[in-house]
């Protein structure tokens, strides 16, 4: 599919609207489709995106910039049906051979009323592709846009449905103002959200975005995170017995990330990851637990340095530390620095480190007690579920998988 994107400025400039053309561009451009972006203002940035500069697509300039204040005044200037006709021509000349175009708030706002009137008479004549309109802002609606809009075209525009075009809003509620604005039903109205990206967001280092997509950890219903050498002192098989438990009372996809090595000083630890392996046959979590150690095989063990061992606090939902015994627990304070939920066997240090913010268990607790109390904790855990409901519906690639593809294939084939 080739997917043309226009907007009075692109990236690298900074804004909501140009953040969301960058990632739209990135994911679609990744997925295997081509994409062109045109803009008034903006560069080539991104790799596999075609960038057109293309000032009459701008919100300023010269001359841009001086029918906007003409326009603003309820003055149609004298050329402006010639300027019109040129934009038209220059944007079949950048998204003629697209599939689909989706242009950014040029239909209900007034920053460039000649690019407006030009897509406008596009549409209706039914030259060139398809186009979706995704709004962000009204004029009508917004108070201090008034004194700049007036009866007739082109400002009319601005406030009526164009046959033929697909809406698009940001939000329910803009959903709301757009059908209000228009008089249709919201029913004619997609909604499809902006989103983030998390591994920019966590500033996640190469190595662990790598594993990140690997194990697919960001799909996963919950991450545990288990930081500690594989040593027979840290009881690890006993957070691989709780995981199953976990997974068994919930239903969820719960992952477990074991951060280190077998410890160095005991040549026995290379037999107790063996044994730990082994367990995690047993206990059907081959998919479920993952030693950091092994992720790039036995004959190429990983060790990450103090950033990439960080960041997992980042990915991770809650902490299991399930250790026999401890002079202190260090992670005890790393998962409080980073608001995770600590899930622990209750050992004195772990009373004096985090006092009563940890939920301890006793070592010999029947792992489908401990289940059932670390799910009725996470289930009432509002940023728990707020951050899985992010990374169900809110991601850039979930937006784009999820809404943008099934849209822009139905409008093409409507088109057809």
């Amino acid at each position: 599919m080739h997917i043309g994107i226009i907007h009075y400025a692109a990236p690298p400039v900074v804004g909501g609207v140009e953040t969301t053309i960058y990632h739209h561009a990135r994911v679609l451009t990744a997925l295997g489709h081509q994409v062109t972006v045109v803009a008034g203002r903006g560069d080539s940035v991104q790799p596999g995106v075609t960038y057109c500069a293309e000032p009459l697509a701008g919100s300023r300039g010269k001359v841009v910039g001086a029918f906007n204040r003409m326009l603003a005044a309820g003055e149609i200037p004298a050329n402006f049906e010639a300027l019109v006709s040129e934009t038209q021509a220059a944007l079949l000349a950048h998204l003629g051979n697209c599939d689909v175009i989706i242009g950014h708030n040029l239909f209900t706002l007034h920053k460039n009323l000649v690019l407006t009137s030009a897509v406008y008479r596009l549409t209706q004549s039914g030259e060139g592709p398809p186009w979706v309109a995704w709004h962000h802002d009204f004029a009508w609606l917004r108070p201090q846009y008034q004194p700049d809009l007036y009866p007739g075209e082109p400002w009319e525009l601005l406030r009526r449905p164009w046959p033929g075009v697909r809406h698009v809003t940001v939000s329910q509620a803009q959903q709301a103002d757009l059908a209000r604005l228009y008089n249709i039903s919201t029913e004619a109205i997609t909604v499809v959200s902006p989103g983030v990206e998390p591994m920019d967001f966590y500033y996640c280092p190469e190595v662990v975005a790598e594993l990140v997509q690997q194990w697919k950890l960001l799909e996963a219903d919950c991450v545990f995170l288990l930081p500690a050498r594989i040593t027979r002192r840290k009881n690890i098989e006993l957070g691989l017995c709780w995981l199953a438990a976990v997974r068994k009372e919930s239903g969820w996809d719960a992952r477990l990330l074991v951060t280190g090595p077998p410890g160095p000083h005991n040549p026995s630890n290379t037999a107790y990851l063996d044994s730990l392996l082994a367990t995690q046959r047993e206990l059907d979590l081959n998919n479920a637990v993952h030693f950091i150690y092994q992720a790039r095989g036995t004959d190429n063990p990983l060790l990450l340095n103090d950033v990439a061992f960080a960041s997992l606090y980042q990915i991770a939902d809650a902490i299991f530390f399930r250790s026999r015994q401890e002079g202190f627990g260090i992670p005890i304070l790393e998962a409080g620095l980073t608001r995770l939920p600590i899930f622990a066997t209750n050992l004195p240090p772990f009373h004096e480190s985090a006092g009563s913010k940890a939920t301890l268990f006793a070592l010999d607790a029947p792992p489908y007690e401990v289940a059932q109390t670390i799910i009725q904790t996470l289930q009432t855990d509002r940023a728990f579920q707020l951050r899985r409901r992010v990374l169900a519906n809110f991601t850039w690639q979930r937006i784009v998988d999820t809404k943008i593809l099934p849209l822009l294939m139905e409008v093409i084939k409507a088109k057809d």
